[in-house]
């Protein structure tokens, strides 16, 4: 498999984890888009209700966070396909001081794994929002789904709790496979 999207796969790549990598911003797309149209475009993918007095509305509710909280998502799929890329593995040009020199493997595996670490945690939230609570486990989160909406939103959220454990593989993957060249 030779794509090229974000480089050339790095040498000793199996298709497996090319692919992988590949799929982590598919599996955050979903989502993305879900929290776009809900929020931005107001299409009826939630019940939209009055905005409590005591909550500021540009804190969850507001355009600005959720289409920044989607780019980033999408922005840091992507940076997992340098696990499998050339880019991964040394410097690019562009960068004046460290150009052509080999990216220190734990300087990819530290960030990779923290991230991997911190995305494992997202299927506990689904489960805590399935039962209207939130992470701290306080009721009322006031997100309102009801029938197709519902469906939707598991629909596109789903896939994101598989980002984690797909990143942590592809993250072994990358430090067995620097170490071992």
């Amino acid at each position: 498999m030779n794509l090229r999207l974000h480089g050339a796969p790095a040498e000793g790549v199996p298709r497996w984890a090319v692919r992988a990598a590949y799929a982590i911003s598919l599996l955050v797309l979903p989502s993305c888009l879900w929290r776009i149209g809900g929020f931005i475009l107001d299409l009826p993918l939630l019940e939209h209700g009055p905005i409590p007095p005591d909550r500021d509305p540009a804190s969850l509710d507001g355009w600005a966070y959720i289409l920044t909280l989607s780019v980033l998502s999408e922005a840091l799929a992507l940076l997992c396909t340098g696990l499998v890329s050339r880019w991964g593995e040394v410097w690019p040009r562009w960068i004046p001081a460290l150009r052509g020199r080999r990216i220190p493997v734990l300087a990819a595996v530290i960030p990779a794994g923290l991230g991997a670490t911190v995305l494992m945690v997202f299927p506990y939230a689904m489960a805590m929002f399935a039962c209207g609570l939130t992470i701290r486990g306080d009721r009322g989160f006031g997100l309102v789904t009801h029938g197709w909406q519902t469906a939707a939103f598991w629909v596109s959220y789903l896939p994101l709790a598989a980002w984690g454990p797909v990143l942590a593989v592809l993250t072994v993957h990358y430090y067995r496979r620097r170490r071992a060249g």
